[in-house]
């Protein structure tokens, strides 16, 4: 079994499954990590845009579409946690494996799509975050986000641990900047607490469907499958069917607590979104960036804008980098091309550059902004390609022996994929009919 991210494996320095008392808080943390790598993709700047224009437009009504979005992902996450562990591969590896050439050549392509969607959301929210707190020009900022590159090869060079710690402080300073923007707010509690209920007016609105689509697709990402199936197989467990067994219990749990933060993130964006701009005297506010020039005015605290920045700025940083790596587990499983880290980073940051520095200098901010909502539909609209093989996998027997999941997760599974993907018929329909 060679794991995409093999190179960064050897680094890791948490004690063999041996070495540490089995179902202890210290042989849990041994396995910590790869979900806030995994959940950094749940808070990414489309997140952002999807959540504000939301928040903005519908109030708290969506908080429920956040809500199952992230308890679908974490369903699925935990299936790609399974595949990774009891299978030795990860999901494009399997892919590779089990489909026929054609088959996988498709799936790669739509796997390689939903990156570059992905890395687009990451270079735009990062730009607009630059000239937020700083001033750059949009379009300069689109080209200055390549260096962030550089920044993934040279914590590479220390260790994947060493990256691990990075991303969860930068996860850590979104939380923070959210828990003082909903602080100054004081949101109404009963209004919050009724938007996590369902509304059918989330279906039969075809304008609030179109933002819960791309909720789902902020929140349940494609690509994520492929990383967290990858990363979890460097964590020191035994090969045989305990030691997997163990490591499928806290992967599945560091997975679902990351999550767990996720969620609160996004409902933060929305709740801070509905509470600030959600007003008869304001119009609709869908632009990241008229969301942090009206920020300090509306809550009446000066540094309240720059908060906001900042979260964004790390949002866009820290998904960077999970976007590097999963453009590499990707291309490396279907293909068994291994390019080296800089080679394979520049081409991922290039096909996501390049668009965005075509919508920003052609249509400036206002572009962006709605780049970066369709961005999140079309991450949407790729999420059955790599959830269908996942969930095959992950039930039955043939693939997983008796690790496969039963009866009841295997239908929740399923009947949760079934929705996503008659959402994103829905939209498609819609989206050719104008």
């Amino acid at each position: 079994m060679n794991p995409s991210i093999s190179s960064e494996s050897a680094t890791l320095i948490t004690p063999a499954g041996a070495a540490v008392a089995p179902k202890s808080v210290r042989r849990g943390l041994c396995f910590a990590g790869p979900g806030c790598l995994v959940a950094v993709g749940y808070m990414d700047p489309g997140n952002w845009a999807t959540s504000i224009a939301g928040g903005s437009r519908f109030g708290y009504s969506l908080l429920a579409v956040i809500l199952v979005s992230n308890l679908i992902a974490m369903l699925f996450q935990a299936a790609a946690v399974r595949l990774g562990i009891a299978s030795g591969r990860d999901l494009a590896q399997a892919c590779r494996d089990h489909f026929g050439p054609g088959a996988s050549l498709v799936l790669w392509g739509m796997a390689e799509f939903a990156v570059v969607a992905c890395n687009i959301a990451e270079v735009l929210g990062m730009a607009i975050g630059l000239k937020l707190l700083f001033g750059i020009p949009m379009l300069l900022g689109v080209f200055i986000t390549a260096a962030d590159v550089m920044l993934v090869l040279s914590l590479q060079r220390y260790g994947f641990r060493l990256i691990e710690a990075f991303v969860a402080a930068l996860v850590a300073l979104i939380a923070m900047c959210f828990v003082a923007q909903v602080a100054w707010l004081h949101p109404p509690a009963g209004a919050v607490l009724s938007g996590f209920v369902p509304h059918p007016d989330i279906v039969t609105d075809p304008r609030m469907l179109y933002v819960a689509v791309g909720i789902v697709g902020a929140t349940v990402m494609p690509h994520n499958l492929y990383l967290h199936s990858a990363v979890v197989q460097n964590r020191p467990y035994q090969r045989n069917a305990g030691g997997k067994e163990e490591a499928i219990f806290y992967s599945t749990l560091d997975s679902s607590a990351a999550l767990g933060l996720a969620l609160f993130v996004n409902a933060g964006i929305l709740i801070v979104a509905a509470a600030a701009f959600h007003r008869p005297d304001l119009p609709p506010v869908t632009a990241l960036g008229d969301a942090y020039r009206l920020m300090s005015p509306v809550l009446g605290i000066g540094m309240a804008s720059a908060v906001f920045g900042v979260a964004l700025l790390a949002s866009g940083l820290s998904a960077s980098i999970t976007g590097t790596l999963a453009g590499q587990i990707v291309m490396e499983g279907f293909l068994t091309i291994r390019l080296s880290p800089g080679l394979r980073s520049m081409l991922t940051r290039a096909l996501a550059i390049v668009p965005a520095g075509l919508v920003t200098a052609f249509y400036g901010e206002r572009g962006v902004d709605a780049l970066l909502v369709f961005s999140q539909v079309i991450l949407s609209l790729q999420l059955p390609f790599a959830a269908v093989p996942l969930v095959w996998f992950t039930t039955r027997k043939a693939h997983l022996g008796s690790f496969a999941f039963g009866t009841v997760m295997g239908a929740t599974l399923w009947t949760a994929l079934a929705v996503v993907t008659l959402l994103d018929i829905w939209l498609t329909w819609h989206l050719l009919a104008g």
